[in-house]
């Protein structure tokens, strides 16, 4: 049986043009990790968060060939890892200070995940790799709703070129932008930018949005 590829199946989300569209996303469920401070640094915050992330979604996966397969379980490929960004006291995003950065990085986990299914992947990676901190991480299920996306390609530093094209369009199709404390700057990574061309990474900025009252 094929493994599902969400990148595949859902179209719609995660293989967006370059020009920006609406796009109404529906309740997903996530394993999140929040923390605060510049993505880039080696050892750093945010490449901790990652790794987390990564060993219990794969703990997930292979669950079935350390037990008894999850109720509903399916073969799947892991979907992105996926980012909501935001600064403090900072109107926009200010890229010169990425210390300034608060950030909560997420991975899309399959329906079949519920607490039960999590909690036994967090005893799995705590058992055979106990230098990840799980306690960092939770299982968060969470409708983003209304939004516009666009596909950003190149380096994350020239995103303020994408974002303004979204924002023009936004103003064009009636719409106003909801960045809130809930709702966030939202990005989807479809590339590894340590093996790909930092001018062909390909990465989906997504905002929220609400219709005019």
């Amino acid at each position: 049986m094929e493994k599902l590829d969400y990148k595949k199946a859902f179209k719609e989300l995660y293989q967006p043009k370059t020009l920006p569209g609406v796009v109404d996303v529906p309740e997903m469920t996530f394993i999140q990790v929040d923390g605060q401070g510049d993505p880039n640094e080696p050892e750093g915050e945010y490449q901790r968060a990652v790794e987390i992330l990564y060993a219990l979604s794969y703990a997930i996966k292979m669950a079935p060939k350390n037990g008894p397969a999850p109720e509903g379980y399916f073969e799947y490929v892991v979907p992105p890892l996926e980012g909501q960004w935001w600064q403090e006291g900072i109107h926009g995003v200010d890229y010169t200070r990425k210390d300034k950065f608060c950030w909560t990085a997420m991975i899309r986990q399959p329906e079949f995940v519920d607490s039960q299914v999590y909690a036994a992947a967090v005893e799995t990676v705590a058992r055979k790799k106990p230098q990840i901190d799980v306690a960092k991480a939770r299982l968060v299920t969470f409708t983003e709703g209304l939004c516009v996306q666009c596909m950003h390609i190149g380096s994350y530093n020239e995103e303020p070129a994408t974002v303004e094209k979204m924002n023009n369009y936004i103003a064009e199709q009636g719409l106003l932008c909801d960045l809130s404390d809930i709702r966030k700057h939202h990005e989807i990574y479809l590339s590894d930018p340590r093996k790909s061309d930092i001018a062909k990474l390909k990465t989906i900025v997504r905002h929220p949005v609400r219709r005019a009252d």
